[in-house]
Order: structure tokens, then C-alpha cells, then sequence
């Protein structure tokens, strides 16, 4: 499972023209599934990005998780891409990316664990174009993969 975590100020997401989700301050999560990953793998991640600490204290220090935050939210929004393999060619490869039957139900599993932890939490529609607008903080961009733990 591959998430690009994007902490922000605001950021929104739609599709087919109509604002799905919408947070202040807090992160985006862009989520990959491959076919490999399992309910483990979502909730090893979710436990992850939910205790993340690259919010900034009273120091301003990247030191504090999002719980921290005051309306710290999350917008997770589905992204097979980040399976893409673009090593050969000019056309990536999504062989690596996991079916939409075995994704959406991995994906519907990260978005139930980070609300099990208490986290307020805005999604995208999976499996739909969606446009996702952010307003980036710091930058502070970090890229997470489950296969990297095992």
C-alpha cells in the first residue's frame, strides 16, 4: 500500500463537478493499492500516517500528530497511479495495482481505521475522475509504501 501524505492548509476534492470532500488544515492522503496488500497493511498505515508528527509545535517544530491540530482533518483520496511503472516506454504500466473489487474494500478499511482512531476524515469517490485542489504547507511531502516495513 502506497500513500503520498501532504500536510496542508486546505484542500477540497470533486467529482463530476460536486465538492466530495473538504478539510482546513490537516493532510492529504493520496492512497495505492496493490495487489499484494492486505487489511493488515491498511491498518499498519493508517496507525502510521495518523501518528505522523510533521505538525508544528509552539516551537514551530515538525513535532506534534494531527490529533494535535485544532480541526486537523484528513482528505484521503484513492490514486492507483502510484502504482504505476513507467521504467519501459512512455506508458506506464497499473498491472502492480490491485483489481477495483480488492481495492475499494482496502481502501474503504484505511479511511474506517484513521475514524476508529478518532480522526475526522473527508474521501473522494473511488473509482471516478476527481479533481483535488490543495493549498500545500511547509511543502511537507512524504511518501509511504507498506512493502517497505515487511
Amino acid at each position: 500500500m502506497r500513500a503520498v501524505f501532504q500536510r496542508v492548509v486546505s484542500a477540497e476534492v470533486r467529482s463530476a463537478g460536486c465538492v466530495t470532500g473538504r478539510i482546513g488544515a490537516g493532510a492529504v492522503v493520496l492512497l495505492g493499492i496493490g495487489r499484494t496488500d492486505t487489511a493488515a497493511d491498511a491498518e499498519k498505515l493508517a496507525d502510521k500516517v495518523a501518528k505522523l508528527r510533521v505538525f508544528d509545535d509552539a516551537a514551530e517544530k515538525m513535532n506534534l500528530p494531527i490529533s494535535a491540530v485544532p480541526g486537523g482533518a484528513f482528505l484521503v483520496v484513492s490514486q492507483f497511479t502510484l502504482h504505476g511503472d513507467a521504467r519501459k516506454g512512455n506508458r506506464p504500466s497499473y498491472i502492480a495495482a490491485a483489481p477495483p473489487e480488492q481495492a475499494e474494500l482496502l481502501y474503504e478499511k484505511f479511511v474506517a481505521c484513521l475514524r476508529a482512531m478518532g480522526c475526522a476524515v473527508e474521501t473522494g469517490v473511488f473509482r471516478t475522475m476527481m479533481q483535488v485542489e490543495l493549498v500545500n504547507d511547509g511543502p511537507v511531502t512524504l511518501w509511504l509504501d507498506t512493502d517497505d516495513w515487511k
